[in-house]
């Protein structure tokens, strides 16, 4: 039996010889391209003779032949090339990684074409980044949609160039001016324009909304959000509400009808949450371009209240041979459960798939059929009125269907959730049982369009008739409340304490950055100072002027005399700090055609000197703001990484 000390030989005799070989295999790789280089040179000189050439082949098949003996490493050797590929590995792992989900690939810029149909960010979103790069697992929004940061714990720094005035129009039209983003910011996405759903760019980066576990700590603590925010706390009072685009802001009507409990506008999907979940929404910018062919429910529309009237929508939809689902039967009901519209309409390319499972069509139901997907539009336009609340499980694919684009909708898969978790949808006939103890989408005929349509008017119903937190898990913070308590005509719903509406109210990204004991700066002019301040207002953290700053303050602020000069002084305290934002604002007249191209250029050397002073491992983020009434904004990141 051998030894432990001759098996332990016997493998590192093992290592070497692989090692060996690896070598060997670098070498002739090595060897091979030098040979094609030599006969490239050969060819094209044609004042060399052929015995050079000769004697140049026989050289280079005595040296192949020469090198193809298996070199030996000596102990020394070996040792050493395994520390560099330990040290390599080493690095290599600890490196920080940032990876797209789904969502974030849908929003990436790529070279202009027709068939491009992305779906931005919003500038949340990319909050959250930055956010998670500084706090981790601490950060209030850990789950990212759209990204994944692999080991933030090992982010030297964050920097942030806020360019207030660009668009990723101009970025695609002047792809080849930007070559600092092209060539150093792996990751290119268009953002929706923060103006474009009522907010502006400070507050979309720096105002984190408060989580429901700050919300209940400060009203316990102070009786309610008010009261807290009025004693100094660091709450800050968000500047503007999320509404509808180019629809009028609507307002909470106390006067309610005698079956609500509170005003159905308040249950309303915001833009916001459109464009989370998908509906066809207004917004300038490419994805305006994928909803080119959409029409609106009405050519104006009234302001909502709690009194406007609702609706019941639900469509049935078949496969043609485009790939697509097309609508093949849709039904309005109203708030009376009474069908108001009801009717199959003949696709406008060729069915290959019924899925009469599910959609309750048939080869001979629509056999007879002439109304088109015109028709059914037409005659929506006419009877939806024009503060009409659309009501339904799940619209955005119903809405899509249609071609069709409304203000004002209720999503009983968003107000409704049972699972605890708002990414995990219930369906509609899950949800039918549990609250309405009924029983809908049964047998195998497929699904009845009246009967979904009325399931999810009588689900909004029962809400309005209890409260904002009624059959939501994710508000109540209590994943049994759907087991313990059943709903059915014999039964009652016991009262929760209504929760209170924390959508006003903010924390600053800087309370969150002191609070891991990490320092901040914010570098503009005097004017982009001013703003920032207005959110820093009733903050308790030490804030304190380029001038006056010393190491035990936690944010700076630096006051500017011009852009150029805030990048420049972003540039020399750049690895000082933790978080650096420097923002600068382009003038209109720069923006004048026959100064783009300058103002481009001038705009690609700041990025470049921020690149060169952000450190290893340290993330860059770069944004375009966008234009109100005009194209979206834009986001242009990557980890800095260490060459090896």
């Amino acid at each position: 039996m051998k030894s432990p000390k001759t098996k332990k030989q016997q493998r590192l005799e093992k290592k070497k010889k692989k090692m060996a070989a690896l070598l060997e295999i670098v070498k002739l790789n090595d060897e091979d391209r030098m040979f094609k280089m030599k006969q490239t040179v050969d060819e094209t000189n044609n004042s060399t003779s052929d015995e050079i050439k000769d004697e140049e082949n026989t050289t280079i098949k005595e040296d192949k032949e020469c090198d193809r003996k298996k070199p030996r490493l000596s102990e020394e050797e070996y040792l050493k090339l395994k520390q560099e590929l330990k040290e390599r590995k080493k690095l290599l792992k600890a490196r920080p990684r940032l990876q797209l989900k789904p969502i974030g690939g849908n929003a990436c810029l790529v070279s202009y074409s027709s068939d491009v149909e992305r779906v931005p960010l919003l500038f949340s979103d990319i909050q959250n980044l930055l956010l998670y790069s500084i706090l981790g697992h601490h950060s209030p929004c850990t789950t990212m949609r759209w990204c994944q940061l692999e080991k933030y714990n090992k982010i030297t720094h964050t920097i942030v160039f806020v360019v207030e005035g660009l668009t990723e129009y101009h970025f695609m039209s002047y792809e080849s001016v930007f070559s600092s983003i092209t060539s150093n910011l792996e990751f290119r996405l268009e953002v929706f324009t923060p103006s474009s759903y009522g907010s502006t760019i400070i507050e979309e980066l720096i105002a984190v909304p408060l989580s429901r576990t700050q919300s209940d700590k400060l009203i316990k603590q102070f009786g309610s959000l008010d009261t807290a925010f009025q004693n100094g706390t660091d709450m800050i009072r968000l500047m503007k509400a999320v509404f509808p685009v180019n629809i009028p802001m609507f307002k909470n009507n106390n006067d309610l009808p005698s079956t609500d409990k509170f005003s159905r506008v308040k249950l309303l999907l915001s833009i916001r949450q459109m464009v989370e979940e998908n509906y066809p929404v207004p917004i300038k910018g490419d994805l305006a371009r994928k909803y080119r062919d959409y029409i609106f429910t009405k050519d104006s529309y009234l302001e909502v209240t709690a009194k406007s009237p609702m609706l019941g929508l639900d469509c049935e939809m078949c496969k043609t041979d485009t790939g697509n689902l097309e609508l093949t039967r849709i039904s309005l009901v109203d708030e009376s459960y009474n069908v108001i519209y009801d009717t199959l309409v003949k696709p406008k390319n060729q069915i290959i798939d019924y899925l009469t499972q599910y959609s309750g069509i048939t080869k001979e139901l629509l056999s007879d059929v002439t109304t088109t997907l015109a028709d059914v539009q037409k005659e929506l336009k006419k009877i939806i009125p024009p503060d009409c609340i659309l009501v339904g499980q799940s619209l955005n694919s119903d809405l899509h269907t249609l071609k069709m684009m409304h203000p004002y909708i209720i999503d009983t898969s968003v107000i409704f959730n049972i699972t605890g978790e708002r990414h995990r949808k219930s369906k509609l006939q899950l949800l039918a049982k549990n609250f309405l103890g009924v029983n809908i989408q049964q047998g195998t005929k497929g699904h009845c369009s009246t009967e979904d349509s009325q399931a999810s008017m009588k689900l909004v119903q029962l809400k309005l008739a209890n409260s904002i937190d009624f059959g939501d898990a994710v508000i109540q913070a209590d994943l049994q409340v759907c087991e313990t308590i059943k709903f059915g005509n014999n039964n009652t719903y016991e009262k929760q304490k209504k929760k209170p509406e924390i959508n006003k109210y903010a924390m600053s990204i800087f309370n969150y950055i002191a609070k891991e004991q990490r320092t901040a700066t914010i570098v503009g002019t005097e004017e982009i100072i001013n703003e920032y301040s207005k959110y820093l207002s009733t903050s308790s953290l030490k804030v304190k002027n380029d001038e006056n700053y010393k190491e035990s303050d936690q944010i700076r602020l630096v006051t500017s005399d011009n852009n150029k000069h805030a990048v420049e002084r972003a540039t020399e305290i750049a690895i000082q700090h933790q978080f650096v934002l420097c923002h600068v604002k382009i003038s209109e007249e720069k923006l004048q055609n026959e100064r783009l191209k300058r103002t481009f250029s001038t705009v690609n050397k700041w990025i470049n000197k921020l690149w060169d002073h952000t450190a290893t491992n340290g993330l860059a983020c770069v944004v375009f703001s966008g234009q109100e009434n005009g194209a979206n904004g834009a986001c242009f990141l990557n980890v800095k990484k260490q060459m090896l």
